[in-house]
């Protein structure tokens, strides 16, 4: 479409945005006047996502905090070695929440913890309703308990000793992490027909069907939720699961219809600038998995339906680019500039690995012209907006321009605030790097031949070299790179003993208590016989 358009940006009042930072008196005056011939994007919210009786629960995928501030995301990305928030004079700060959750040095009354555990237990609430009140045959039972599971599981996985509650209006005690766990467990193997995970498992009399829907959990959907619980068993009961997790993983990679997305796989490039050559016409392969029109990618077993018009919740682009980053992509509102991946992390890929250009913003930015764009209140002396690797401090003045922005769920031109993106949940190139890490385990060796091969596997896609010789923190690294910004790199510092380790502004701690988040003070206030966890 030929148009000849004019843009004004205006200053944004921070009292329009939600838990974002405190102080956005950015001003942004502008007006570009050029005539461009640019399609606009489609909407690429996919079908499939359902407007059937269930849809109303799976919409909690989005409401829990899946993919946006302050909630679930939040909690799990910024405590881990992958990113922060760092204060920029004003902005930022909250009352000091962010850095206490980078710290480790969080308590019962930090506001985002609560809010995680909000998100979930609001999402078992409204799937109870659904399993109690909307008639649902056999086959949505066993989704919505399937889905049920895995809100119990980032229960388990974030606080350990929690209620289990099963209905509407139901009171329980709380359970201890076994009791979690066991529940969590026996529910999927129930909605999978079998009462355990083998080899040699029969699904045959499954409720759940064979549908490659990825809005909605089949049975390769609830055996990824199982790989995932048993790989982590140790971590949780103290009691090893590595050969039932590496069961889990293989049934899935032998039996099911997914494959990675290769250099076979490619999407159109929403975010193209046409003035900018750097901009591929196409995003290809890994890049496709995560672009705003990844519906239907190949690699996808079970992801949240994310649209910007009808399945809002996921605000990456806000959270993480600099107000000015608004021209790059012609946004429909500013960003707030806030998350940035630390510099050791960003650091952590070769230069010529296909997903650090994919994951991370960095260098001189560029209009949808190909100008400069420019920060127009710049605090480090030079206006045109230069993302830096390095984040200069965590806090009182944090340069504004300073790390490498969260870009692996890419952006699309004309954005609004909600993004297209669907997150996979279950994705093989996790499944993969599940079953390769379990067959170490399992066997007592990083450098097992299943293992060698799903990695080289992954890093193949990659463009980097493979890896004949693996050792434990060499898997963890790779592990991080492959699966950056999908909210698992927390569960694996803990499960690879690298919780209380020093990094960026966050020192070495004495134990492991913060390895579970503390039970909200609101609930302990509140009376329903829920005990703290230790150390807080």
């Amino acid at each position: 479409m030929k148009s000849f358009f004019r843009t004004m940006l205006l200053a944004t009042s921070a009292s329009a945005v939600l838990f974002s930072c405190t102080d956005l008196e950015e001003e942004l005056v502008g007006e570009i006047t050029t005539a461009v011939s640019v399609s606009a994007p489609a909407s690429s919210g996919g079908a499939g996502g359902g407007g059937d009786a269930l849809a109303g629960a799976y919409a909690q995928l989005r409401n829990s905090g899946t993919a946006n501030h302050f909630g679930y995301f939040s909690l799990n990305g910024i405590a881990s070695d992958e990113m922060a928030i760092a204060a920029k004079g004003g902005d930022w700060y909250d009352g000091g929440v962010l850095i206490e959750v980078h710290q480790h040095t969080y308590t019962p009354t930090n506001g985002m913890v609560g809010s995680a555990w909000n998100g979930q237990y609001g999402a078992i609430g409204s799937i109870n309703d659904a399993i109690a009140n909307l008639g649902l045959d056999n086959a949505q039972t066993a989704q919505m308990r399937a889905l049920r599971a895995y809100f119990y599981w980032r229960l388990l996985d974030m606080f350990g000793s929690v209620k289990i509650v099963t209905a509407p209006g139901q009171t329980a005690s709380q359970s201890n992490p076994q009791q979690v766990f066991d529940f969590i467990e026996s529910e999927l193997l129930a909605t999978l027909g079998i009462t355990a995970v083998t080899s040699s498992m029969d699904l045959s009399t499954s409720p759940l069907g064979l549908d490659n829907n990825t809005y909605r959990i089949n049975r390769f959907a609830a055996m990824g939720m199982l790989a995932k619980l048993y790989l982590n068993s140790e971590a949780y009961t103290g009691v090893a699961k590595f050969q039932e997790a590496h069961d889990a993983a293989d049934y899935i990679i032998a039996n099911g219809p997914y494959r990675l997305s290769d250099s076979s796989v490619s999407v159109p490039n929403l975010g193209k600038r046409p003035s900018v050559d750097s901009d591929p016409d196409n995003l290809t392969g890994y890049a496709a998995i995560f672009a705003p029109n990844n519906e239907g990618n190949p690699e996808h077993i079970f992801s949240v339906n994310y649209d910007e018009a009808t399945g809002g919740g996921m605000n990456f682009a806000k959270m993480t680019l600099h107000y000015s980053s608004q021209f790059t992509w012609n946004f429909q509102d500013q960003p707030w500039n806030g998350y940035a991946a630390l510099e050791d992390f960003y650091n952590s890929y070769d230069d010529n690995d296909l997903r650090k250009a994919n994951n991370f913003i960095v260098g001189p930015q560029l209009d949808f012209g190909g100008s400069a764009v420019l920060d127009y209140a710049s605090d480090d002396g030079d206006p045109p907006l230069n993302y830096t690797p390095r984040i200069n401090e965590l806090q009182p003045n944090s340069l504004r321009e300073a790390g490498a922005r969260l870009g692996k769920f890419s952006f699309q031109q004309f954005g609004r605030p909600d993004q297209n993106n669907d997150f996979p949940i279950v994705r093989l190139g996790d499944i993969h790097l599940i079953r390769a890490e379990a067959a170490a385990r399992a066997n007592s060796n990083w450098n097992h031949p299943t293992t060698l091969a799903d990695v080289n596997a992954i890093r193949a896609r990659a463009g980097v070299s493979a890896m004949t010789n693996i050792t434990a923190d060499d898997f963890l690294a790779e592990r991080g790179r492959e699966m950056f910004q999908e909210t698992s790199r927390r569960t694996d510092l803990i499960r690879f003993g690298k919780w209380t380790s020093a990094w960026w502004e966050k020192p070495v701690e004495a134990d492991d208590h913060t390895a579970l988040f503390p039970i909200p003070f609101e609930q302990i206030q509140a009376g329903d016989g829920l005990s703290q966890n230790p150390g807080y």
